[in-house]
């Protein structure tokens, strides 16, 4: 019992991480296929997705932002926002590369809802793997509290 606490206790943190990006990315993919559903039909495939993934993105941000890293405090919200549409604007790009290359290199008609929604879907998946990577490592790094162990390892040792 002892080896589930404390392997919990370990990975604590980034279990949390974890399950609310989850949840705010469950959010924001009901969102995009809801928006994806409503264009679906008036306009072409990469501008249903570039259009519904603007969108969610902007609420993504303030999820992942406000809860879900919301521990990971910056003083640079202006640095964040910009790596955090650098990467959704990426993983867009991931998620249109499926849906155009349903579209255009299987030769998909428009009228094709089931084809576009699978390659929608399995685009949203590899973004999100990339989405997950990019904002643990980049966009809401973790600064060290004062007098932690992680800020005292990084400042140089003072001489007696």
């Amino acid at each position: 019992m002892s080896v589930i606490r404390d392997t919990y206790a370990r990975f604590e943190v980034l279990i949390h991480e974890i399950g609310k990006f989850g949840l705010v990315g469950i959010a924001s993919t009901i969102l995009t296929l809801g928006i994806e559903k409503l264009l679906f039909g008036h306009v072409g495939p990469t501008t249903n997705v570039v259009i519904a993934n603007s969108i969610a993105t902007a609420f993504a941000f303030i999820g992942n932002r406000y809860w879900a890293f919301k521990h990971r405090k910056s003083d640079n919200v202006a640095r964040e926002t910009v790596l955090f549409v650098f990467f959704n604007v990426i993983g867009m790009l991931i998620q249109t590369a499926f849906v155009d290359g349903n579209h255009y290199l299987l030769h998909h008609p428009d009228s094709d809802r089931i084809a576009f929604d699978a390659a929608s879907v399995i685009g949203i998946g590899v973004a999100t793997i990339f989405r997950l990577f990019c904002y643990r490592a980049f966009v809401f790094k973790s600064v060290p509290e004062a007098g932690s162990a992680e800020e005292l390892a990084s400042q140089p040792a003072s001489l007696p």
